[in-house]
């Protein structure tokens, strides 16, 4: 095994395993050296003194990619003339969803905009411009941008994997620029970067997802207590689980259960919305969807100067996200290129721009506006409940106030835990690619490895009360990576100007 391992694979380990035990050694050790204190230093640093970099480049990247829909590279395809995609759309889109934002979006449902209402982003007049506030920067938080993010580098990397045969590795976008600068310590660096952000990220989101499915078991049963040993339980059956599914390989395990995931989403979600206030929350997603759709230019370059208030809230909230999409760029960006060979230019960044950010933007206004509706109607105190069991409470709290809870709530238990499964799966599947040379298929011994590094992050961490200090961590590695990112749009522009050149009489065809 260790003649197909980069020096990423054992530099990277290293990384995570240090910073692993820095985390488990006792603050009292350490005092103002331990690991939570240092990082969240670092990030409030970052987001305060250069929040407006955030903004800028993530916007910068919904420019591009809504550019490269209508420009002349549009029918460019990722691969060769004769390549067709492997995945039918169905499947493609359930792996775009389950890899990009699965577990979030199910754990902050129906939580962020009740968070948002309890706390706007600035002042509003009344409940009900609260509201519809709150469900608008829940749109902006999970929609264009941050699929902009993941577009716009995963096009790079599977315009270089497919159409150049270059290595699956994010320093291979940037040859244009830099030559085989990128074979050297240079190269190495970025693919660092790239498996440290995804570690760290991924690790978080496991561990998040084990909350949740430990407040789901205790909802729906007299037993069950959501305690760390519970959550360190379920990791250990879940890791099981996505091993196996690992082992099946991409086209058997992920797609099987990223199919299986969107069909449980979308059961779900409809479920709700019939049995909940259907016309308010479809006037609701409808008036949202305006008001997103206005005001987005405004709410992608907002800052807040001259109010502390509003921009402590930008900072926790917006700034806060825009990092952490970076970070999870070089993950979902690896995954979706791999899963879109064959596919146009066009065809790529409608699929992972547009689709997700409409079923996004569904999915908050059905969990969001039943929980906004519940709380305004005082029929269910949904900010008390959040206040006293965690944010991963609100989805049950919500479920058990309408028809069939106990049926629903083990219906969102399965959907936590088969995203769990499919992004830990494909997690592993990315890590092995970025270790291995870009291997499009790297060993099972391999991926098995990533795999109880990912789970050991979450435990341990869980353990010791330290997800957000892992989570600010890999949020960190968000600064230069945003600007890893930059140099790679420049390349791929670069990338497709010289395929127009040397490819004249294809230009008509395909350009």
């Amino acid at each position: 095994m260790s003649k197909n391992l980069s020096k990423v694979f054992y530099i990277s380990l290293a990384i995570c395993l240090l910073f692993i035990g820095w985390g488990l050694i006792p603050e009292s050790v350490w005092g103002t050296w331990n690991l939570n204190n240092i990082t969240s230093t670092i990030h409030a640093f970052l987001v305060s003194r250069f929040g407006w970099f955030y903004l800028l480049v993530t916007t910068g990247f919904l420019i591009v990619a809504i550019f490269l829909i209508f420009s002349r590279y549009g029918k460019i395809k990722l691969g060769q003339p004769d390549d067709e995609p492997a995945f039918n759309y169905l499947t493609w889109f359930g792996m775009l969803f389950s890899a990009g934002m699965g577990i979030g979006l199910v754990f902050w449902g129906a939580a962020e905009p009740i968070s948002h209402l309890n706390s706007p982003p600035y002042a509003v007049g009344s409940e009900a411009v609260a509201a519809t506030t709150a469900l608008q920067y829940s749109f902006f938080h999970w929609g264009l941008h941050p699929w902009a993010v993941y577009a716009t580098l995963g096009l790079a990397l599977a315009f270089f994997q497919f159409k150049k045969n270059s290595p699956g590795l994010i320093s291979s976008t940037l040859r244009p620029l830099f030559g085989d600068k990128m074979n050297g310590g240079w190269g190495t660096t970025i693919d660092v970067i790239a498996v440290f952000a995804t570690v760290f990220g991924v690790a978080t989101s496991l561990g998040l997802g084990a909350q949740q499915i430990g407040s789901g078991l205790e909802f729906i049963t007299n037993g069950i207590v959501n305690n760390i040993s519970t959550q360190l339980v379920i990791i250990i059956v879940v890791t099981v689980l996505f091993m196996l599914s690992a082992i099946t390989g991409l086209k058997k395990g992920i797609k099987y259960l990223s199919t299986i995931n969107i069909v449980i989403a979308i059961l779900l979600m409809l479920f709700l919305l019939f049995t909940g206030p259907t016309n308010f929350i479809m006037n609701f997603f409808t008036n949202t969807l305006g008001k997103y759709i206005s005001n987005l230019p405004e709410m992608s370059f907002r800052m807040a100067p001259f109010n502390m208030d509003n921009a402590e809230w930008l900072e926790d909230w917006t700034i806060f996200y825009w990092a952490w999409w970076i970070a999870w760029a070089p993950f979902v960006a690896t995954f979706i290129a791999r899963v879109s060979r064959g596919r146009t230019v066009r065809e790529f960044v409608i699929g992972v721009l547009l689709v997700p950010t409409l079923f996004g933007a569904l999915w908050f206004s059905v969990f969001g506006g039943a929980a906004i509706s519940l709380q305004m109607e005082e029929s269910a105190n949904i900010i008390e409940v959040m206040n006293t069991l965690g944010n991963e409470a609100a989805l049950f709290t919500v479920l058990e106030n309408y028809p069939l809870s106990a049926i629903m709530s083990v219906l969102a238990v399965l959907l936590i835990s088969t995203f769990f499964i499919t992004s830990a799966d494909s997690a592993t599947f990315v890590l092995g690619m970025q270790t291995t040379y870009g291997n499009l298929n790297p060993s099972t011994k391999i991926k098995l490895v990533w795999g109880v590094v990912q789970s050991g992050t979450a435990a341990v961490l869980l353990w010791q009360g330290g997800l957000g200090a892992l989570q600010t961590a890999s949020i960190i590695a968000a600064f230069p990576f945003a600007i890893i990112m930059i140099l790679v749009v420049i390349s791929i522009f670069k990338a497709f100007q010289e395929e127009a050149r040397l490819n004249p009489l294809k230009r008509k065809r395909d350009l």
